[in-house]
C-alpha cells in the first residue's frame, strides 16, 4: 500500500511537472509573439511620426512659414 501511495504521488508530481512544462512553452511562446508585435508597432509609429512631420513641413512651406523643427 504504501508503494502504491508513492507510486501515485510520483505519477502526480510527473503530471504536473509535464502540465508547467507546456504552460511555460506556451508562455514563451506568446511572449516572443508580444515583443514582435511591439517591435512592429514601433516602427509603424516611427514611420508614421515621419510621415507626420514631412506633411507639416510641407504645409508650413506652402504657406511660406518657418518650416517647424528648422532654425530660422
Amino acid at each position: 500500500m504504501k508503494n502504491f501511495i508513492t507510486l501515485g504521488a510520483l505519477v502526480i508530481s510527473l503530471a504536473l511537472i509535464v502540465y508547467l512544462y507546456i504552460r511555460l512553452s506556451a508562455t514563451e511562446r506568446e511572449l516572443t509573439l508580444t515583443k514582435q508585435r511591439l517591435e512592429d508597432c514601433g516602427q509603424v509609429t516611427f514611420q508614421l511620426q515621419n510621415k507626420l512631420t514631412e506633411q507639416a513641413r510641407e504645409k508650413a512651406a506652402a504657406a511660406g512659414q518657418p518650416i517647424p523643427g528648422e532654425q530660422e
